[in-house]
């Protein structure tokens, strides 16, 4: 069974555009783009870019920015607008020399991957001494409802998550606009202790508000996304 991406790469791309949905557009896209003017990094691997979108952000910030996805159909996208180095691959394997980049982006791709163990791995591997791991992804809160079906509206026009099995590791579907995909949900323990494992410090971490669009005051009601960074020791 595959994970739905090559049969959802062209709803994707044509949901995502040039500005990303709501999430990207009005809350974590500032906050990641401010992580990275503060790291000024010099060579960029965006971890699952997808269509490119991120990296053709990226661009304008560091001095070469590279993205891999295993989803041939997305990156062949990603290649046609341009903007970065684009490389089909998977993060459980990157093509990459050890010690290739200053700055590694995860931009709600964590969620995608099934060995994470394997993918923290081999980001610790390419990076350099110093070089910094910036993560966005969804809350397991949000991943554990998620998995039981997307919120229904209430009478009063309000919506009821119901939240179970948070503390195990599972794969579910997710359905909307004529994507279907696999995501994970993972307690956040599980990324924490795989990330300390994996020789990582922990520098940033955030749960940002929507700053913007129709949905703010609703969205911010309960938490649905966060920020980290992590930080490869310089030794």
């Amino acid at each position: 069974m595959t994970d739905g991406w090559n049969t959802s790469a062209q709803a994707w791309i044509t949901s995502q555009g040039e500005d990303g949905d709501f999430s990207r557009q009005h809350v974590l896209d500032a906050p990641m783009l401010a992580r990275v003017v503060a790291a000024a990094p010099t060579d960029v691997l965006d971890l699952g870019c997808g269509e490119g979108r991120f990296c053709r952000k990226l661009a304008r910030l560091a001095g070469t920015v590279t993205g891999i996805d295993p989803t041939q159909a997305l990156i062949t996208h990603a290649r046609a607008l341009g903007g970065a180095r684009y490389e089909t691959a998977f993060a459980k394997a990157l093509p990459f020399a050890d010690h290739s980049f200053d700055m590694t982006v995860a931009y709600l791709s964590l969620i995608d991957i099934p060995d994470i163990p394997a993918a923290l791995t081999e980001t610790h591997r390419v990076l350099r001494p110093g070089g910094r791991l910036l993560i966005a992804n969804l809350n397991p809160w949000t991943t554990s409802s998620q998995a039981h079906g997307y919120p229904e509206k209430n009478a009063d026009g309000s919506t009821t998550l119901i939240m179970d099995h948070y503390l195990d590791c599972f794969a579910s579907w997710a359905e909307w606009d004529d994507i279907r995909i696999q995501n994970w949900h993972r307690p956040l323990s599980f990324y924490m202790t795989e990330l300390l494992a994996a020789g990582f410090q922990l520098t940033h971490f955030d749960e940002p508000k929507a700053t913007g669009g129709g949905r703010a005051e609703t969205y911010n009601r309960a938490p649905y996304l966060h920020l980290m960074e992590w930080q490869k020791p310089d030794q």
